[in-house]
């Protein structure tokens, strides 16, 4: 047998190992989707929320934002924070639902007081500071942006760097806080350090 023969033979066979290992990943995937529907149709609030993620952007199943409410608001009925916190984030910018920024208020409030509700806290920051949803207060925006950023204090999965950067911005131009260059630089470095990089761009601006 000449060598091209032999190399298109060993093609060939890569070629079909690669479709029988595909489609048995894709099988399995397939069995993971159908194993976690049965879990939150069960009443697993955490499964109905990843399953929502995976119909939100698309992975594993074909793209489906109405499916993808639909799966966020059982697991937030289910008293899932991320479910509640994702749901409304989907009611913020009327994705898969009508826009609705009194109710992404509401599913933002009802979720930032948990430990884990750093991102609720957010985006209820973001809605204060810009007056959507509810009435414009950027001294509300500050206390919710400091929570956020704070978390409780000791655990890195508690505290949102998105919130430090924010809150930074409040300081350096002294919305809703008395101006302070020096506390905007240290947000500037906590945010940096929760992986934001406009974080770490600001921080070096400030650092000049």
């Amino acid at each position: 047998m000449s060598l091209c023969a032999t190399a298109c033979r060993l093609t060939l066979i890569a070629s079909m190992l690669f479709l029988v290992l595909a489609f048995t990943a894709q099988d399995a995937h397939a069995q993971t989707i159908q194993d976690r529907q049965k879990r939150c149709d069960g009443g697993n609030a955490v499964e109905c929320y990843h399953l929502g993620t995976l119909y939100r952007i698309g992975e594993g199943v074909r793209q489906n934002k109405v499916k993808a409410v639909e799966l966020f608001t059982k697991a937030c009925n289910g008293g899932d924070v991320g479910g509640c916190t994702m749901l409304g984030q989907m009611y913020d910018i009327g994705e898969g639902v009508r826009k609705d920024k009194v109710k992404a208020a509401e599913l933002y409030a009802k979720v930032c007081p948990d430990r884990y509700g750093a991102h609720g806290c957010y985006g209820l920051a973001t809605l204060y500071q810009r007056g959507e949803g509810v009435r414009q207060d950027k001294v509300k925006a500050v206390e919710l942006y400091t929570k956020a950023c704070d978390g409780d204090g000791l655990t890195r999965d508690t505290m949102f760097g998105g919130a430090c950067l924010n809150l930074g911005l409040m300081y350096e131009k002294g919305e809703g806080v008395r101006q302070s260059t020096s506390r905007a630089k240290q947000l500037y470095s906590k945010s940096c350090g929760l992986d934001i990089n406009l974080g770490c761009a600001n921080w070096g601006r400030l650092d000049r």
